[in-house]
Order: structure tokens, then C-alpha cells, then sequence
């Protein structure tokens, strides 16, 4: 699945970046663009209101030479001074434009560029305004503006005699702005500087505490697993600290549960072979020893070979369960004939000890098991109840199931569990009454089996118990497995 991962997202582990970068960019950015947005909403309101405010300056200009040209006649020829004449080419000057007089027969009568006198002017601008529109028009791209004003004849009929046209230049304006655009530019770029080494020192201050943190780690990779690694600075840093922390005491458990597991599989291994040596060395330290007696120790040899034996095998049945945990032989089973066939396989030893062994069937039940390693965790279980239990006393096996789960409860009358021992009893070579299971050839490793086995069929195992009073293990088991 790892190798697929690879093959669909080659890039993943080749390109690694720092937290740094991300949280530079975004400081960067969203610091930066609202300014340039600012920035250019303000330019763009100045243009405008720069090119509005020469138009408008334009226009009162225009209707201050259109009543002159009024006044003195212009187009009627009673002009003879040249006067206007000049006053209309100063106009254009100073607007760095050019102004156009037509007459009512859209014949252009005065050019400041003296380029197309006595010729014909019919545009929709001259035409709107001979209808007493007066009107105004920017061009963006060439940076020029046109606006067309009345000539009246007269200032008692308010006859329109002519037109007054003027092309303006806005590039006076327009460099001012350009101007201003340049120095905001400017600043944007100190700004952007300033802000990115402000960034870089605030992301180096956030970025300290997990420095700190990884070094601690690093402390801890090194073998010093009871290094403090407490990170109280952020909420993320705390809660990544308490994370590793329950990590580290896991590994901790773990890593005393192996220790622990390695004593105690030395010990109950030394054990039984301590006992046949001391046995051994007894009958070569005696002189014409009884045969009785030879025999008796040599009964006792055989019961702790037994032992012996019975800790290896339970202990390569764990070996290969921690191996091999999916490796089920999953086949469907009666569980019923499946129960009764244990039952009928462990009730000599019930009866040795004269234990009733009941069995109580509540409905059919077929379920999907690994049959082998079930019998195992249901006789452990069984055997234990008969083996802890009272003289003449009992032990009852229900079966039971609803739609998705059966149940196996394995209940008895004996000596019970205290309640501060049931959470380790699962624990391998625990023992409850350490003495009692030595006499009655427990390993320890019973319930640690059973548990494993009903793990690997995504179940549940239970206890309830009270000292004096028995106990109850109750497995709870899926009907149909699913890997």
C-alpha cells in the first residue's frame, strides 16, 4: 500500500519546506496586498479626480471665450483687431490643445493650428451642440479630452451662431499623477521590504518555542526517554507534548512489559529445571535408595518436565499469534457441537475434581471462526473455572447470539477474583494466587492466549468476579468475520 502511495504522488517526500515559508508568504501577502489594492484605488480616485477637475476648469474657460466671442461678434466678421484671434490661440497654448470656432454652415472659420481653416466640420459633437447640447468627451488611451460649447448670436434671442470646439492634452495632469503613482510605487516597495523583514523576525520568535520542542525530541531519539518535553507555549505545542508524552509512556510500558516478560519466561523456565536438579542431585546423594522413594522422585521429575513443557508450548502458541495475527484459518463452524465437543474433551478433569460442568445451549449458532485457535481460548477458560474451583462445586457454559455477535459466558463457583487484580490478570505469567497455580500447573499464560485469540476475531472478552463468589468471562464474538 506504502509502494502504491509512491507510485501515485511521486513528488511527496522529494520537496519538503520549511513551516517558515508558508507563514512568510501569508504575513507577506496579506499585508501586502491590501496595501497595493489601497494603493491603486487611491491613484485610480486621484487620476480621475485630477482629469475631472481640468475639464471642468477647461470648460469654464471655454464658456468664459464663448460669451466673448458673443460679445464682440466674432462670427458675424465684426471682429477686425485680431484680439480674439490671439485670445483663442493663447487658450489652446496654455491647455497644450488646439481650439476650432465653426460657423452655422459647420465651416471652420478659426484654427489655433491654422491647418484647416474654410473647411468642413460635421461631427455628432458639432451637430448636438448647434441643438444647444454642450458636450464632453475623454479619450484614456491617447490622454486627450474634447468638449464642444454653443457661440450664441445674441444675448436677447439666444440663437445658436456657431460652435466652439477644443481638444485639451490631460498629459500635464496626467504626469503629476504618474508622478505620484511612481513615488507610491516607491513606497509600496519599502514597505514590502519592511514588512518582509518583520515577518521573518515574527515567524523566527513563533518558530522558536518549536525549535526548542524538536530539540528536546532529539534529546529523547538519543536514548533519554525520561527527558521533560513539557511545551507549554502554544496550545499546539502543548497538546503535541502531551501526545508524545503518552507516546513515550507507552514505549515505556512496553519496554518494562518486555523486561518484564523476559524475567519471567527466565524464571518460569529455571524453575521447573531447579526442581528436577535438586530432585536429581537428592537420589545421586543417596545410598541404596527404596525403590518407593526412587519412585516417587522420579513422578516428581515427570510432573515438572510437564511443566516445562506445557510453559514452552503456551509460549510458542504466543510467539506465533504476535507473528501471525491475521493469519486466520477462517471456516464456518457450528458453534454449538463446537462447545460440547470442549466440554466433552475437559470433563474428566471436571469430574476428577467432582465439578458439575453444564452446558446451556439458548439458540443454533454458526459462526465464521478459526476453529483451532477458538478451542484454545474457550478450553483455557474452561479448564481454568474447573482448576479454581471449589470442591464439588460448578461451571456453566451458555451460548448465545443476536444478529451480528454470539456470546459464550463461561460462569463458576469458585474462588474468585479480587477487584484490583482483574485489569492485569491478562498479562503474561500473571497470577493471581501465585502458590495455587503452581499446584494446580498454571503457566500464566492462559488468559493472555485467550485474549490474543479473541482479538484476532475482532471480539471481546470480560470479567466479572467477586472474591468468594466466582467468576464470570464472557466473549463476545462477531458471526461473520471480516478482515
Amino acid at each position: 500500500m506504502e509502494e502504491e502511495r509512491r507510485n501515485l504522488l511521486p513528488w511527496k517526500g522529494k520537496f519538503t519546506v520549511s513551516l517558515k515559508l508558508p507563514v512568510v508568504l501569508l504575513l507577506v501577502v496579506f499585508g501586502l496586498v491590501p496595501m497595493v489594492l489601497c494603493t491603486v484605488t487611491v491613484v485610480e480616485s486621484f487620476r480621475q479626480g485630477q482629469i475631472d477637475s481640468r475639464m471642468m476648469e477647461v470648460q469654464n474657460q471655454c464658456q468664459i471665450l464663448s460669451s466673448k466671442l458673443t460679445r464682440t461678434g466674432y462670427l458675424k466678421g465684426e471682429n477686425k483687431d485680431g484680439l480674439m484671434d490671439n485670445e483663442i490661440s493663447t487658450m489652446a497654448d496654455i491647455y497644450n490643445g488646439r481650439i476650432v470656432v465653426v460657423n452655422k454652415d459647420f465651416r471652420i472659420v478659426q484654427d489655433s493650428f491654422h491647418l484647416a481653416e474654410k473647411r468642413m466640420l460635421v461631427a455628432e459633437e458639432v451637430i448636438r451642440c448647434f441643438q444647444g447640447e454642450t458636450s464632453s468627451k475623454y479619450n484614456r488611451e491617447k490622454r486627450y479630452f474634447a468638449q464642444a460649447f454653443p457661440i450664441y448670436n445674441s444675448a436677447q434671442d439666444q440663437g445658436i451662431d456657431g460652435v466652439l470646439v477644443i481638444i485639451a492634452s490631460a498629459e500635464t495632469v496626467l504626469s503629476v499623477v504618474d508622478t505620484v503613482a511612481d513615488r507610491a510605487l516607491l513606497v509600496q516597495l519599502m514597505v514590502f521590504l519592511a514588512l518582509l523583514l518583520i515577518a521573518l523576525m515574527v515567524i523566527t520568535m513563533l518558530m522558536r518555542p518549536f525549535a526548542k520542542f524538536q530539540g528536546k525530541l532529539n534529546h529523547v531519539a538519543e536514548g533519554a526517554l525520561d527527558t521533560d518535553i513539557s511545551a507549554d507555549w502554544y496550545k499546539e505545542t502543548r497538546d503535541i507534548s502531551r501526545a508524545v508524552e503518552r507516546t513515550l509512556s507507552t514505549l515505556k510500558e512496553v519496554d518494562q512489559s518486555r523486561q518484564e516478560f523476559v524475567s519471567n519466561v527466565s524464571h518460569e523456565l529455571k524453575t521447573p529445571i531447579t526442581s528436577i536438579r535438586v530432585l536429581a542431585d537428592s537420589l545421586m546423594g543417596m545410598e541404596d535408595v527404596p525403590a518407593e522413594l526412587y519412585r516417587e522422585f522420579m513422578e516428581d521429575i515427570s510432573v515438572e518436565i510437564d511443566r516445562e513443557s506445557k510453559i514452552i508450548d503456551d509460549l510458542l502458541t504466543l510467539v506465533r499469534m504476535d507473528k501471525s495475527k491475521a493469519e486466520l484459518n477462517i471456516t464456518q463452524v457450528n458453534i454449538n457441537g463446537f462447545v460440547k465437543q470442549i466440554l466433552k474433551r475437559l470433563r474428566p478433569i471436571a469430574n476428577r475434581r467432582k465439578i458439575e460442568l453444564i452446558f446451556e445451549s439458548i439458540r443454533e449458532v454458526t459462526a465464521d471462526v478459526d476453529e483451532m485457535k477458538l478451542s484454545l481460548a474457550i478450553s483455557n477458560l474452561v479448564e481454568n473455572a474447573i482448576k479454581y474451583n471449589q470442591e464439588e462445586g460448578w461451571v456453566r457454559v451458555t451460548l448465545d447470539a443476536d444478529h451480528k455477535f454470539f456470546y459464550v459466558k463461561v460462569a463458576d463457583s469458585g474462588i474468585g477474583i479480587p477487584e484490583e487484580e482483574q485489569n492485569r490478570i491478562f498479562e503474561r505469567f500473571y497470577r493471581v494466587d501465585k502458590a495455587r497455580s503452581r499446584e494446580t500447573g498454571g503457566s500464566g499464560l492462559g488468559l493472555s492466549i485467550t485474549r490474543s485469540v479473541v482479538l484476532m476475531h475482532k471480539g471481546v472478552i470480560k470479567i466479572s468476579s467477586k472474591t468468594g463468589e466466582g467468576s464470570i468471562f464472557t466473549l463476545r464474538i462477531p458471526l461473520n468475520y471480516i478482515a
